[in-house]
């Protein structure tokens, strides 16, 4: 099967299949169909560069971001998906690498795009200007699709760049087809609406959403960008069954003032990842509907079936195929044994996720992969422990690995220990180095008081009681007024852990084992940075490995 293929079954299908929750406007699948027909005809007709045309999109989850895509699948043409939230420079080498041959953006990225366009010498368009464009080849019949495959490639997605630069990976019209019709087949029917506020740009709204709604004949809600105070009044409003979320949508929807008939709503279930267990019971209770938190990655290399009948916060049962396997050694770890809170006792429990082969990662784009394809394995970056039943919990990305003391542990671990701080709006969880050898946990919240409303007394009373393991307690707290993240809400660590305690927010710290807290002082940050340059590891603090 291939998007293609899906489009044209759709090309007499009235009901509706596309709408734009902000305008309002509606199009039919048999429109939408059509809509694209006009941009393949428009794609084919563009002067080849002895491959198929790359367009570069920089565009919110606008309509003309499922017209292209499906204009690309009908000509083989392929759709670069740049992430507007990067910057002139980040994007041009991002459009640089993709070989992107022409632009397309939306008013508010126009300016960005004007100056990725001047250095690799390509033309932009206007999202206006395209849009009246097109209307020439309305009529035009589409190109013959019987050449595309499901090995051709559609799109190229960028990693969302949380641990290190970016990379363009390839998504062929498999990489659509496969999960949308696992997801559709579970989840969905040609009755039902899709609520899409998580960015195109990314893989898990083209995977999650556009391709279960295209498979089922759903109808395809768009929301330009996440909004937390929207997202139910535009449920209601277009009669979504099924939410797709990522990273911290679902905390900063519980964030909103609850109200006693929030859970009068058509929705049904929210699919999404990296969901915390206890933010996935707390929005199920209040919004009256199933959440159901996957496994997944840009690469989708490595499957995991969500069970809801397993324990809470599984991610599945481990598979033929897929393994938890030490970094280190390539040695599959022991079970976890699990207290009473769910954190594994034995910390060699923790590994990376590994699959026996590479699924549907079709590689990187001009890049090799050897982290993560080693003796035909793929090696998914993503750390995990299983219980003795096989039931897979979620540990955090293996570049967000922390290492106090010989002991290693994710950040993800202790952000879902400190979940129940009270006050807290935001919080995110990062090593940084210590003066002597390995990691110090260091913690950036942002407090719905400010800086100014951070209790120590209160903060280490929790501390006394969460699910801590012993070397999970925070050296460093910094207090600031919110966190960095990408277009689909996941915290950029990496940038949180590069500044360290090196910033002008507050930052308080304990000089000892006790959680006993203080402010961090110039006196302090001096004497530290004394401690690093006498143990040799001064060039830690200043970015340099």
């Amino acid at each position: 099967m291939t998007v293609a293929a899906q489009l044209a079954a759709r090309a007499a299908d009235d009901r509706t299949g596309l709408v734009c929750a902000a305008s309002g406007d509606a199009w039919t699948w048999a429109d939408t169909v059509a809509e694209c027909a006009a941009r393949a005809a428009w794609l084919a007709a563009l002067p080849g560069p002895g491959r198929p045309v790359h367009v570069g999109v920089l565009l919110d989850n606008d309509p003309e971001m499922v017209f292209l895509i499906g204009g690309a699948a009908l000509a083989g043409a392929v759709v670069v998906a740049l992430n507007p939230t990067r910057g002139p420079a980040e994007l041009a080498a991002d459009a640089a690498r993709a070989d992107c041959d022409l632009l397309v953006a939306a008013p508010a990225h126009l300016g960005a795009a004007r100056t990725v366009a001047a250095r690799l010498g390509v033309p932009v368009t206007a999202l206006a200007d395209h849009a009246a464009a097109m209307a020439r080849h309305r009529d035009a019949a589409p190109p013959d699709a019987r050449a595309v495959t499901p090995e051709t490639l559609l799109m190229l997605v960028f990693t969302s760049g949380t641990s290190g630069r970016p990379r363009a990976v390839r998504v062929t019209h498999r990489k659509v087809t496969v999960p949308g019709a696992s997801l559709a087949g579970r989840l969905l029917t040609d009755s039902d609406a899709v609520y899409c506020p998580m960015p195109l740009f990314h893989s898990g709204a083209l995977m999650a959403a556009f391709a279960p709604a295209l498979t089922a004949g759903a109808a395809l809600v768009l929301r330009p960008r996440f909004s937390a105070s929207r997202l139910l009044p535009d449920v209601r409003a277009h009669g979504c069954t099924y939410l797709h979320y990522v990273g911290k949508a679902l905390s900063y929807v519980l964030a909103t003032p609850e109200r006693p008939d929030d859970a009068d709503n058509p929705l049904r279930v929210a699919f999404g990842n990296e969901a915390a267990p206890a933010e996935q019971r707390a929005f199920a209770a209040r919004f009256g509907c199933g959440v159901v938190d996957a496994y997944g990655s840009t690469e989708t290399a490595i499957s995991l079936s969500p069970d809801p009948a397993g324990p809470p916060g599984a991610l599945g049962r481990l598979g033929d195929g897929v393994a938890i396997l030490d970094p280190g050694t390539g040695r599959r770890c022991p079970p976890a044994r699990l207290d009473e809170a769910g954190r594994p006792r034995n910390p060699e429990a923790v590994g990376e996720l590994v699959g026996a082969g590479t699924g549907l990662f079709d590689g990187y784009y001009k890049e090799d992969a050897p982290d993560r394809v080693r003796d035909g394995r793929f090696w998914s970056g993503d750390l995990a422990y299983a219980d003795a039943a096989g039931w897979v919990y979620f540990a955090g990305r293996a570049a967000d690995r922390i290492r106090v003391d010989g002991e290693n542990f994710g950040a993800v671990q202790v952000e879902r220990a400190l979940a129940g701080l009270p006050g807290v709006r935001r919080l995110a969880v990062y090593g940084v180095p210590d003066a002597a050898s390995g990691d110090e946990v260091m913690a950036a919240l942002a407090l719905d008081g400010g800086p100014a409303a951070f209790d120590p007394a209160a903060f280490a009373a929790f501390l006394r009681t969460a699910p801590l393991g012993a070397k999970w307690l925070p050296r460093y707290v910094r207090l600031t007024g919110d966190l960095p993240v990408t277009a689909s809400n996941k915290v950029l660590r990496r940038a949180l852990a590069a500044e360290g305690w090196r910033v002008p927010d507050p930052v308080w710290w304990r000089p000892g084992r006790a959680p006993d807290y203080r402010p961090l002082t110039p006196d302090d940050a001096a004497d530290l940075r004394a401690r690093f340059a006498g143990s040799g590891r001064l060039h830690l603090l200043e970015g340099k490995r």
